[in-house]
């Protein structure tokens, strides 16, 4: 075996590790950027969500107090 050959294989190794290298680090870097806006997209979701649960505790609440003000109405009515 003369030394182009082992020249050639040497050199061809090197060359599939660097593309294999460059490629996983690219995918990685992709992966990267799906996750964060992935992320981004489930705060959001989740701020949503939380004006709508907001929305109903309050609604909730309110209907609390009107039906506690009735019922104290009936009350003071009763005990006249």
């Amino acid at each position: 075996m003369d030394w182009n050959q082992v020249l050639t294989i040497v050199g061809t190794n090197i060359a599939l590790i660097l593309v294999s290298l460059g490629t996983a680090v690219t995918l990685f870097l992709w992966a990267r950027g799906e996750a964060s806006n992935d992320r981004r997209e489930f705060h959001k979701e989740i701020r949503e969500d939380r004006k709508d649960f907001l929305t109903l505790l309050r609604g909730i609440q309110e209907e609390m107090k009107d039906f506690h003000a009735r019922l104290c109405a009936i009350e003071e009515r009763n005990k006249k």
